[in-house]
């Protein structure tokens, strides 16, 4: 598919009184995308935590998780239906998961298909309050996944800080970038937007950053929300002149589109201004050799 419309979410995470509250957001978001056309939906990272306010919320965290990773089947029946139903791909945010044959919890982001089936991209690096707090576990394999759209990988919050993986995932094919992010203040925002971004230039790929806003007062590490979605391009005469094909406004709840021209990142990556994918390739020999010079 040589276009693709886009469309990433600034999702407003709020306390529900029941699943199907929480699915009737969802639904109303993926019905929204298909009314305008899209190929592609992107929710956030840990938007499922809603679902912890259906349970006691005075309860040790990481007991807390190990609820919500009880509800992963419930969630992929939805997001698998609405994907199905619509005909369109869901990056689905991520939920907990509890590894069958270890007893660790991971952090576990989902790509839906028209068809509804779906793959499964672990998050590779922890943040210290799910390493510490949370108890979760990175898992260790990077993914691409080949759709009709394109290949598309994901990086989910956190793992976007860590360039070698894009690269890979770009050597590997990947076209398009999802970020499913959570982030509680500015700081945590802009290290993920501004390495999503870079990640973009670097790779001569689209970049979809989709975050959380809102509130979950009673809930730690996502008591407080600062996001904004954005789809990001790389840096050249094809695209937006800020790299900025879209975004949102700060910490409203709102959806953002764009219209990703897959011929123009093809183009870029053979006959760019720079060709930064393309001559990376020197870059692992040089890293391998550093010198180290006294003054």
């Amino acid at each position: 598919m040589n276009r693709v419309r886009a469309a990433s979410l600034q999702y407003f995470i709020r306390p529900v009184e029941s699943f199907r509250q929480f699915q009737a957001q969802v639904e109303a978001l993926v019905e929204t995308a298909a009314d305008y056309r899209c190929n592609l939906l992107v929710f956030p990272e840990y938007f499922t935590t809603q679902l912890l306010t259906l349970g006691n919320t005075r309860r040790p965290i990481d007991e807390q998780i190990r609820d919500l990773a009880a509800q992963r089947p419930e969630y992929v029946e939805l997001m698998s239906g609405l994907a199905r139903e619509h005909g369109l791909y869901i990056g689905g945010g991520t939920i907990p998961e509890v590894d069958p044959d270890t007893g660790k919890i991971h952090n576990d982001g989902y790509l839906f298909s028209p068809e509804g089936g779906w793959g499964i991209q672990g998050k590779l690096h922890m943040t210290r309050f799910e390493r510490e707090e949370w108890n979760v576990f990175a898992r260790n394999r990077l993914k691409v996944f080949d759709t009709a759209l394109g290949r598309m990988a994901i990086a989910i919050c956190y793992d976007v800080q860590f360039p070698e993986i894009i690269r890979a995932a770009a050597r590997a094919g990947a076209d398009i970038l999802l970020v499913p992010a959570c982030t509680d203040d500015r700081r945590g925002f802009l290290r993920v937007r501004y390495c999503a971004h870079a990640r973009a230039i670097e790779n001569q790929m689209y970049v979809i950053h989709s975050a959380t806003v809102g509130s979950l007062p009673m809930v730690p590490a996502v008591s407080l929300n600062f996001g904004q979605a954005a789809i990001l391009t790389p840096s050249d005469i094809r695209f937006a002149r800020d790299g900025i094909l879209a975004e949102g406004q700060p910490n409203q709840e709102s959806m953002v589109f764009g219209e990703l021209d897959m011929d123009n990142i093809r183009e870029v990556r053979s006959s760019g201004t720079v060709l930064p994918l393309m001559d990376s390739e020197r870059s692992h020999e040089i890293a391998a050799d550093v010198q180290v010079e006294a003054l």
